[in-house]
């Protein structure tokens, strides 16, 4: 596998096939990862799910005083648009919703929660029409609580 291509995926563990649509997903979200990693972040979780909805990373801020929650874009041509294009109202409001989840299953009730800093950030990967990766945007505070 090469830098500019996405890889070919087994199966999910649901056992049935991955659709292009996933296997692109997935591809972008493992090189957002390893933007952000040499970026100095810190990986807390990746695809995390809630009844509120999913949030593709939440990393730690390369100083560690920030939660920041990721949302992934990839987009192969402009077919569908500008990666950007893709934060709906309803997705932005979904992904504050399942951040909120997630701090207040780490955190709780404890003080710890109202001093936690934490923001939405986009990471926007665009493809050309042969798979090759064109750009990466990392777009910090790209929705507003």
């Amino acid at each position: 596998m090469t830098a500019g291509q996405p890889a070919r995926r087994r199966r999910p563990s649901s056992g049935r096939p991955m659709t292009p649509a996933a296997r692109l997903g997935a591809w972008g979200e493992r090189q957002a990862r390893l933007y952000l990693e040499r970026q100095g972040y810190r990986i807390a979780a990746a695809n995390y799910r809630c009844p509120d909805g999913e949030v593709d990373l939440i990393a730690e801020s390369g100083k560690g005083d920030e939660l920041v929650f990721i949302e992934v874009k990839t987009r192969r041509g402009r077919k569908f648009g500008e990666a950007e294009e893709a934060i709906t109202a309803a997705k932005a409001q979904r992904l504050t919703a399942a951040a909120g989840h997630y701090l207040s299953q780490r955190y709780g009730e404890s003080p710890a929660l109202a001093r936690t800093q934490w923001r939405i950030d986009l990471i926007c990967l665009q493809l050309d029409p042969s798979g090759k990766l064109q750009s990466l945007t990392h777009l910090p505070n790209a929705i507003e609580e």
